[in-house]
């Protein structure tokens, strides 16, 4: 029995449906649910065909009746907080923000307050509840270590449109990173399947057995010598795939801790600058460019965010580093 605040919705395969997956027939339907979205339902028991639970992966067969029951979002589950938003772009159907390194996204276990959606849920109203109940609106993240632009949508029909954009890979995404090492090539290409990790499931890795494909592209922005600061675009976005390709690279991540090593940043031997690189107390890593059609008008859309304090202090104290070790 379906509760008040559950939809049903009931579909037949045809001829021209049969050997899709269940994932692809529902996002092609008229239910305001995208892919991404229809693996998370499916793993909560919410999609049968011929009265059976599938996951998202089943494939279709002529004449099969596939059964779709959407969920209503319960946005009131998580509580609004009055936390301050750096607000890059907002309009009655999205908004950009640029978020504080250290700050959650959405809610989840060990993080149910301070997170983004909370404050997201104070400022806006009406924020689209596609996202289910501990992320309204949110239709990408960054890791709680990374700074830097994400946008928002406000409204279903703005976190539908850009959603698909997100799974068609079509908005462009740029990071600026400090990494460990003096980087020999001016660019170069890392096009190396992610996915998690053989031995550590709380990792990813290059080296998994079900990786996905990955591309990231990358070109030096400026060396310091012992470090160097990277303009990075992803053709892809998987989870901590950037920092994942940069470890590989052997050029990890400063202030990663979990792809990284503290012996990069105890081979310095200059120790005042030994000192400033431990003080970096995150992954150096910043969501500096992020460009998409608007979801409603299709006019493109580009925003861009300077390096946060933390990491613009690293490079002019690399700066001066430089300068007072070769005397340029």
């Amino acid at each position: 029995m379906m509760s008040k605040d559950q939809e049903k919705f009931e579909f037949r395969v045809d001829d021209s449906e049969s050997g899709m997956r269940v994932d692809v027939f529902l996002s092609l339907q008229d239910v305001s649910i995208s892919r991404s979205q229809v693996k998370r339902v499916a793993d909560e028991g919410l999609i049968q065909v011929n009265e059976s639970k599938v996951k998202a992966g089943h494939r279709l067969k002529e004449g099969d009746t596939v059964v779709f029951i959407r969920q209503e979002a319960k946005v009131y589950d998580v509580l609004p907080e009055d936390i301050p938003l750096n607000i890059v772009y907002e309009d009655k159907y999205l908004l950009v923000v640029d978020k504080p390194a250290g700050m959650v996204v959405h809610p989840a276990a060990g993080n149910y307050q301070g997170t983004l959606v909370n404050a997201l849920l104070f400022h806006c109203k009406d924020l689209s509840g596609i996202g289910g109940v501990l992320r309204p609106g949110i239709v990408h993240r960054l890791d709680k270590g990374t700074s830097g632009l994400m946008v928002v949508a406000k409204s279903d029909e703005a976190h539908r449109g850009l959603a698909g954009q997100f799974e068609k890979h079509l908005v462009k995404k740029a990071y600026k990173a400090l990494v460990y090492g003096d980087v020999k090539e001016e660019e170069d290409v890392v096009d190396s399947p992610v996915g998690r990790h053989p031995v550590d499931r709380k990792k990813m890795s290059t080296k998994s057995r079900r990786g996905k494909e990955a591309i990231t592209r990358w070109k030096v922005v400026e060396r310091y010598g012992v470090i160097t600061l990277l303009d990075i675009a992803i053709e892809t976005g998987r989870t901590h795939q950037i920092r994942v390709h940069l470890n590989a690279s052997g050029y990890p991540v400063v202030g990663d801790t979990v792809y990284g090593s503290s012996k990069r940043a105890n081979s310095i031997n200059d120790n005042p600058l030994r000192t400033r690189v431990k003080a970096m107390k995150r992954q150096a890593l910043h969501s500096s460019r992020i460009g998409f059609s608007h979801p409603i008008n299709k006019n493109y859309m580009e925003f861009s965010s300077s390096l946060p304090n933390d990491m613009d202090s690293l490079c002019e104290y690399l700066s001066e580093y430089i300068s007072r070790k070769f005397g340029v």
